[in-house]
């Protein structure tokens, strides 16, 4: 393996999944996950979601960075912070609320547990 590789789709089985039935409030939310890195505790790839929310609790740091779509995220005091195509953002360990996909939504993800 190389110490550099392009982050792409191409030539990755991607990983069909849905949340938890038991998390999700609304719509029936497909998770498409291409996984590029899972090593030392370091995951990254792109990761899309059709529609729906559910109910998220973060235990690890993820930086994300979306392509295209929309979704929002919406913590437990009720901040809402809207996640559009060129928006990254961190999210830290102890994040506790919703992810709401309005428009399917694609993303690049580096999750370090």
């Amino acid at each position: 393996m190389s110490n550099l590789e392009r982050v792409s789709r191409d030539g990755i089985a991607p990983e069909i999944t849905r949340p938890d039935p038991g998390r999700v409030i609304d719509g029936d939310p497909v998770h498409t996950t291409w996984n590029i890195e899972d090593s030392d505790g370091l995951y990254c790839g792109l990761w899309q979601s059709t529609p729906g929310t559910w109910r998220i609790s973060y235990a690890e740091w993820e930086y994300i960075y979306i392509h295209a779509g929309h979704s929002v995220l919406t913590d437990e005091s009720g901040t809402q912070t809207h996640l559009k195509a060129g928006d990254s953002y961190i999210i830290r360990p102890g994040f506790v609320g919703t992810w709401t996909v309005i428009e399917t939504t694609l993303k690049d993800y580096v999750i370090k547990g």
